[in-house]
Order: structure tokens, then C-alpha cells, then sequence
């Protein structure tokens, strides 16, 4: 699938809510009014058997009655009821199905999942699930989901095999202002997968960084081959689940998904350029990072601190990650020498000692980002008696305009700034 077809996902000129209600409770009302509540541009045709009115919207009683462009088919119907839902779209020339309902081959019934994906494909439809709990798209003011109401708008993107996680993540991301430009539930992925919707995400200027939670990888030459091709322009982080023998036993009774080898899929995502991370904290904080901050144009790194133990865990870290260090004594020193005073060091880790001032820092930062030969700095300051509390009192200061910084802790402070 190209990003030109999955537009219609992201972009659609009509939605479709197969399963509307306005009783309390349930999905598929949850989603109608998140549609209505998110400034959704386009037609929204609510759909039920019982017609009337949703929302101010005339309810139609099937599809067979829209008179409109229908790009999106959302259906939150019992799973029983679902194929005969497929065929109408099938008539009406739907693009893409967004199938809410659970009962197929999480549970065992992959025979009628498989049944509902080919038939899709026949008639040239695509589908997203099932299993799942919808999508949003900021370019569209669109909330297609039975999750938050509000969600804020911005750079980080996120694929989701786990509904229920996708909606946590929504939440995690409002209370830590990670403003998406995307959040999709792919679940059993019996049709559209990470690969299809990674197409659109990798030319969609909005997104500026990519966060997948995967269970299971079924097309894993395709992945890799667009992994490949998306880290390339920007950064993809990555959780698998299903790492031990339990979890990959958890994960088949999940989503209906086989966890193969943890160390090859952490080989093949080195080799992707892909970042892997251990818990949803971590990688909501590399997405917060990375999609505000620019690539280093070099390698080039140096650590500037005011304490000489912070100075050498940094340096520890860098090995350990093949960060790498600038090491030309002399550059340092002429960079440097004018604000480590008698006692500093101007060897990388940079030491402004416990006396630097706020103005030092300021200072030393400035001249690091400003020199053609650093291409990265890490920043840190333990809290001294003069420890420069300008920089402690906000988590985001840029007197330059050349870096921002953000907190890390009450006593130690960590900041990583990029060139």
C-alpha cells in the first residue's frame, strides 16, 4: 500500500459509524461523539438499524440509504453481524474498514477474520483490525476512537497492536503535553499492519518522530524493508512485548499474535536504525525528544557538568551507547578554559566545578553549540550552594535560542541539548 491510498485512513472525505448509538456505554456512540466533539470537517453518516437521530445527525438504517462518498466504514457492531456490514460497504465502494469489534482470531475464529480480509481485498477494500479501538489523525481533526475526547495535537506519531495501551498512551501523553500527529490501533492485524501505515507516516511532515507497540510481526521482510526506509528521515522507537517465554504466551492469547525470537528482532531492529525501548515511559520520553529537537550534524559530543561523579556516570553512558566523545585537547581548552576556573577541567567531561554561576553555563553551552567542530552537548549540574537556579526553576530555557533543556530529577539535573 502506497501513502497515496492510505490517505483516505488518515484524510477521509466521509466517515461511516456502522453501530451508533446515543445510549451511554456504548462503543460505537463513544466514537460518533468523539468524531463530533474533535472538528471533524467531513460527512459523518451514523448508521444503525433503528434510524432517527444521533447528535443532531439523521441516523440511516443501513448503507445501502447514504447518499455520499464513504472512505472509512467504522464498524463497532457484534462480531456475528460484521460480514453482512462488509458486504454493504463492498457496495457503496468504502476504501478502508475500520473494524472496532473483537471475536475473531484473538479468541480462536480465525476463520471468519480470514473470510471478512478476503473478501475485503476482492472488492478493494482495505481492512484495520480487527480488535481494535479506532485512529486519530490530527490532519483531519479526526477522533475515530472509543478512548479520550480530547487529544492534543502535535509531532509524535504511534501504531499500536494494544487497544487498551493506545488508550493509556493517550492519556500518558496529555498529562506529559506529548502533543500526536497520529495514534492507530492495528490489533490482529488481519489486513493493514505497522508497514502499511509506516507508508504514510514517513511523508507526513506533521510526524517528526514514530512510537510502535508491537506483539507479533507477520510480514517481517516488508518491516524491515520500510523500517529501513523511515529511520532514514525520522526516528522510530519501538516496544515489543512477548520478549519472555510467558509473554509470548500472553501475546498469542492477546491479539492472536506469535512473538518470535526476542534476540533476532533485536538484531534486525539495530540493523534497522530502529530505537528499542523497555517501558512506555522511556519511549514516550525519546518521542517527546526527538520529535523537537534536530539531528546532530556530526558525532562529535561533549558533557559539560559542574560535578565531577555526574561527569563520569555520563561518560560510562556514552561508551555503553557508542556516543562519541570529542576528544581534542586542545580545541576543548580554547572553547572552554574561560569558564572552568583554576580548578575545572577542560577535558571532555567538561568540569565548570561547583562554582560555576548560572552566566558560566550559559557561557559554556553557548560556545559549545556555536563551535562548527561540537556537534552535540550533554548537560548536567548537581545542586550546589551556587548552583545556577535559573536553570533549576524552569524545564524549558533557552536564553540563545540555540538549545532547550529539560529537567531531569530534584538534586541532579540532566539535560541533553542537540545541535
Amino acid at each position: 500500500m502506497n501513502s497515496l491510498e492510505i490517505k483516505y485512513l488518515f484524510e477521509p472525505r466521509g466517515i461511516a459509524v456502522v453501530g451508533a448509538s446515543d445510549k451511554p456505554g456504548k462503543i460505537g456512540g463513544m466514537i460518533l461523539y468523539n468524531i463530533l466533539h474533535s472538528g471533524y470537517r467531513g460527512r459523518i453518516y451514523p448508521v444503525n438499524p433503528a434510524g432517527g437521530e444521533i447528535g443532531g445527525l439523521p441516523v440511516h438504517r443501513n448503507l445501502a440509504d447514504i447518499d455520499g462518498v464513504i472512505d472509512v466504514a467504522i464498524i463497532a457492531i457484534p462480531a456475528k453481524f460484521v460480514f453482512p456490514v462488509v458486504r454493504q460497504c463492498a457496495d457503496k465502494g468504502v476504501k478502508f474498514l475500520s473494524v472496532i469489534s473483537s471475536g475473531f482470531s484473538e479468541v480462536g475464529n480465525l476463520a471468519e477474520e480470514q473470510e471478512l480480509t478476503r473478501y475485503a481485498k476482492k472488492h478493494g477494500m482495505r481492512v484495520l483490525g480487527p480488535n481494535i479501538f479506532g485512529h486519530y489523525s490530527s490532519s483531519a481533526s479526526l477522533n475515530a476512537t472509543f478512548g479520550p475526547r480530547d487529544i492534543k495535537p502535535g509531532n509524535v506519531a504511534i501504531i499500536t497492536q494494544s487497544g487498551a495501551l493506545g488508550v493509556a498512551m493517550i492519556g500518558k501523553t496529555a498529562i506529559q503535553n506529548i502533543g500526536l500527529s497520529a495514534i492507530i490501533s492495528v490489533g490482529n492485524k488481519a489486513d493493514v499492519d505497522e508497514a502499511d501505515l509506516l507508508e504514510y507516516l514517513i511523508e507526513h511532515d506533521e510526524t517528526r518522530s514514530i512510537l510502535m507497540y508491537i506483539e507479533g510481526v507477520q510480514h517481517g521482510e516488508r518491516l524491515v524493508e520500510v523500517l529501513k526506509r523511515a529511520t532514514r528521515v525520522k526516528p522510530v522507537v519501538v516496544i515489543k512485548s512477548g520478549r519472555s517465554k510467558r509473554g509470548a504466551i500472553a501475546a498469542a492469547s492477546h491479539t492472536g499474535s506469535l512473538a518470535g525470537s526476542d534476540e533476532i528482532f533485536d538484531a534486525i531492529m539495530q540493523q534497522c536504525g530502529v530505537l528499542r525501548s523497555e517501558s512506555i515511559q522511556e519511549a514516550l520520553d525519546w518521542c517527546k525528544f526527538l520529535s523537537t529537537t534536530p539531528l546532530p550534524t556530526g558525532r562529535n559530543t561533549v558533557i559539560i557538568t559542574n560535578g565531577g561523579g555526574v561527569g563520569v556516570l555520563a561518560t560510562d553512558a556514552c561508551e555503553k551507547y557508542q556516543v562519541k566523545l570529542y576528544e581534542d585537547k586542545a580545541h576543548l581548552k580554547s572553547v572552554f578554559e574561560d569558564v572552568t576556573h583554576g580548578f575545572g577541567s577542560t577535558k571532555n567531561p567538561i568540569d565548570l566545578t561547583g562554582e560555576a554561576t548560572t552566566q558560566e553555563y550559559i557561557t559554556a553551552l553557548t560556545s559549545a553549540l556555536e563551535d562548527e567542530q561540537i556537534h552535540a552537548v550533554i548537560s548536567l549540574y548537581c545542586e550546589l550552594r551556587n548552583c545556577p537556579h535559573d536553570l533549576r526553576r524552569t524545564d524549558r530555557y533557552d536564553p540563545t535560542g540555540l538549545f532547550g533543556l529539560s529537567t531531569g530529577g530534584q538534586t541532579d539535573y540532566f539535560f541533553t541539548v542537540r545541535r
